[in-house]
């Protein structure tokens, strides 16, 4: 039984890259919202004083694609110069053209349901432990939550010197035991988040303590051993767009599993859920959870991959790391998931629901492990299989 260190990080939703991911899905949710059939693909690219949106989307919204990215970056809290960017006066640049034809003819078009292919290639994964409620790892769980607490501080007005950007990251101490993750302790947290000109980095070390660290981390993970970096660059007043550029995408680990498990590389904010970079990574958290849930295994990924316009998957990974429940194989967990999950990418849809405005609140604080009832990816199916 080792022990070993692994380490998560998370990043606020006024990050420079996740504002990005924000209004690309905020410009999803404003054409499904109209037109469920919408197929969306929206980059959005920032930088000091400057959003610009661009890709390719076909829908019958009627969308004021510049009202949107204004809302949405006045919902982040960016309503002023010294923060980096102000949803007045910014500058909002669109380059929006039609899908293409001919991806279009070979995926959906004319197509019933159970036959739409693939909109492109590719492989996603999903993972589920069994190390936290979630059925995910702790040291994501931990990093997303202060994150999200800290926004919500910020929010509430509990601390008035909190700005919108800011990250996180935790390290946590491990122990495998038959291949199982088993959490220990903290060892390590970094919490770095703008702030305004005038507040010491004594009162942020003490109210990041107070209020955004004691709410989230379990005092039965930390002990006197536990190391604080609160702020340790000393000074983080220019942030933002200003601070740094920001794109659509570049935040794909967070958005997943911490650097656990694997990824496949496809990002998720702005593109409709034809898209299997999307779709399909739900459809294996899905099953990597109702796995791990139904006691099959302790801890498990799955792999599906297609091509452009094939509805069928090309093929279906397991591995449980050793930990699959005591009369199976990985084998037969294969078997299993077939029996139980259909993975065409129109039944994915169908099944999950992903044709409804639901995606904004995905674009922070992570894609799986929360208990939103609109992401059905996290309900976990009961499985049946043959004794």
């Amino acid at each position: 039984m080792s022990e070993f260190l692994f380490t998560s990080e998370s990043v606020n939703e006024g990050h420079p890259d996740k504002i990005a991911d924000a209004v690309s899905d905020a410009v999803l949710d404003a054409c499904l919202a109209q037109d469920p059939n919408s197929k969306v693909a929206c980059e959005t690219a920032t930088k000091t004083g400057l959003v610009m949106i661009f890709g390719e989307i076909s829908t019958h919204a009627k969308v004021d694609y510049e009202q949107v990215v204004r809302d949405c970056i006045k919902k982040i809290g960016y309503d002023a110069p010294e923060k980096g960017l102000d949803y007045k006066t910014c500058k909002v640049i669109v380059g929006i053209e039609n899908q293409s034809p001919d991806i279009a003819q070979g995926v959906h078009l004319g197509k019933a349901v159970e036959d739409i292919g693939a909109g492109d290639q590719g492989l996603m994964f999903g993972y589920a432990t069994d190390e936290t409620k979630e059925l995910m790892p702790l040291s994501h769980v931990l990093a997303t939550q202060l994150g999200a607490q800290l926004t919500k501080v910020r929010k509430d007005g509990t601390l008035n010197w909190v700005r919108p950007d800011g990250k996180t990251q935790v390290t946590i101490v491990y122990r495998k035991e038959n291949g199982r993750m088993i959490p220990l302790r903290v060892h390590t947290v970094v919490i770095s988040c703008q702030h305004t000109e005038e507040v010491s980095n004594e009162q942020i070390r003490k109210d990041l303590m107070e209020f955004v660290i004691k709410p989230v981390i379990p005092e039965k993970y930390l002990d006197g051993n536990t190391i604080w970096h609160l702020n340790p660059s000393k000074r983080f007043v220019i942030g933002g767009p200003h601070g740094d550029a920001g794109l659509t995408g570049r935040k794909i680990i967070i958005d997943t599993y911490g650097g656990w498990g694997a990824h496949g590389g496809g990002a998720f904010s702005g593109k409709d859920c034809s898209k299997v970079d999307r779709s399909a990574a739900y459809a294996a958290r899905w099953i990597a959870k109702s796995v791990v849930h139904s006691q099959l295994a302790a801890r498990v990924l799955i792999q599906v991959s297609y091509a452009i316009g094939v509805a069928h998957p090309l093929s279906v990974y397991v591995d449980s790391y050793g930990t699959v429940a005591d009369g199976h194989t990985d084998e037969e967990l294969i078997e299993i998931i077939n029996d139980n999950f259909d993975l065409r990418p129109g039944i994915i849809v169908q099944t999950l629901k992903l044709q409804r405005p639901i995606f904004s609140k995905t674009s922070a604080y992570g894609h799986f492990g929360r208990s939103d009832p609109d992401f059905l990816w996290e309900v976990v199916k009961p499985l049946s299989w043959k004794a």
